[in-house]
């Protein structure tokens, strides 16, 4: 797959984060209309996309995404609106068809969705669901969703809802539905599912080096070859600042990154952050942070590396500045996006293999590694 310099996208990703203003925190109120604000901003630095996650948890405004997005269509009129995640193991499909229908109306079909299983696990007890059902949730799940996008009437039975029975939804979305990507955080049956169902892939890298996905992108194409697919658009999902000098995009960054980190690693029971291993993410990981130069020539070998024609940019950062936040916006679009399109019009062939070896498709759709 070539890098199609005319056709690479890049979007950026909020999880409601909220902003600080000199030393004083935003209200929830504050940061979601701040949210709105940044769309407005990211149109106008000619940015492809702006997404917006699912999280329920304390210092994060993004639990009503389809509202806030309507709220952006509102305020814009070119770019792309979209979901960083959503986690369809704990939503209602046909609520979900209904609410991005209206959505997607409203924005005059700019509106697409990101199909997640959820890295946060919040939703489940909040909404009454077994986290010991993850994975079958999501595929009766995303198993009616796609019915309900792609047929005008559906006939459904499964374990989690009632039954449909001729049930036409309205409003209508477009014929076939909106774009929905499946997201996926390095499971190869996630990568198989997605191309099973001919939807884009969205790779969510957000720690050590991100070329081991390149093996996930080549199994992608692989799979959609196997399931009589066109070729689809393969995305990357990371976390990132951009700011004048290195320096300052590292200072900024780490001073609000470290409590995040320090947080989930607690949670989770990995490994406590320190800025060594910050400074290497940074250097040779996960990290796209610097100056727009630096970010550039990054994001332009994670491009080749992982077949990518569309890169998105999570700029958000709990407590992050609301300087730094429509600074990085800014140079993003304005600086970064066409510095790598030089790149890679200056070697549109070049890419990076891996040592990840692809792994081979059963006949159930189950990925087993060479």
């Amino acid at each position: 797959m070539t890098v199609d310099v005319q056709k690479l996208q890049f979007g950026l990703n909020s999880f409601g984060d909220v902003a600080t203003d000199g030393d004083r925190i935003l209200s929830d109120a504050e940061s979601l209309r701040l949210l709105v604000d940044e769309a407005q901003l990211a149109e106008s630095v000619g940015l492809d996309v702006f997404s917006v996650g699912e999280h329920y948890r304390e210092g994060q405004v993004d639990s009503a995404t389809p509202v806030l997005l309507a709220a952006a269509a509102q305020a814009t009129s070119a770019i792309r609106l979209g979901t960083s995640v959503t986690v369809l193991s704990t939503q209602d499909p046909v609520r979900l068809y209904q609410e991005f229908a209206t959505v997607d109306a409203l924005s005059g079909g700019r509106t697409e969705m990101v199909l997640g299983r959820a890295s946060a696990i919040e939703s489940f007890a909040l909404f009454g669901y077994d986290i010991a059902e993850y994975e079958q949730l999501f595929e009766e799940k995303l198993d009616l969703f796609l019915k309900l996008m792609r047929q005008d009437r559906v006939t459904w039975s499964g374990k989690y809802r009632s039954p449909l029975n001729d049930v036409r939804l309205h409003p209508r979305m477009p014929e076939g539905g909106i774009p929905a990507w499946i997201g996926i955080g390095g499971s190869p049956d996630s990568v198989v599912r997605a191309a099973k169902n001919g939807l884009p892939l969205m790779m969510a890298i957000i720690g050590g080096r991100p070329e081991r996905f390149a093996g996930h992108a080549e199994l992608y194409l692989k799979a959609l070859a196997k399931y009589g697919h066109q070729e689809l658009p393969i995305a990357q999902h990371s976390l990132g600042l951009v700011a004048e000098t290195d320096d300052e995009a590292k200072n900024l960054h780490w001073k609000r990154w470290e409590p995040v980190v320090t947080r989930m690693s607690q949670e989770r029971g990995f490994y406590p952050p320190t800025k060594a291993r910050y400074e290497e993410e940074v250097d040779t990981g996960a990290l796209y942070v610097g100056s727009p130069e630096t970010v550039a020539q990054k994001i332009a070998g994670i491009v080749r590396a992982n077949h990518l024609s569309r890169f998105d940019l999570k700029y958000d950062l709990l407590h992050l500045p609301v300087k730094a936040r429509e600074q990085s916006i800014r140079l993003l679009g304005e600086k970064v996006a066409p510095r790598v399109r030089e790149l890679l019009a200056e070697e549109p062939g070049l890419w990076y293999p891996t040592n990840r070896p692809i792994a081979r498709i059963t006949a159930d759709g189950k990925a087993v590694h060479a």
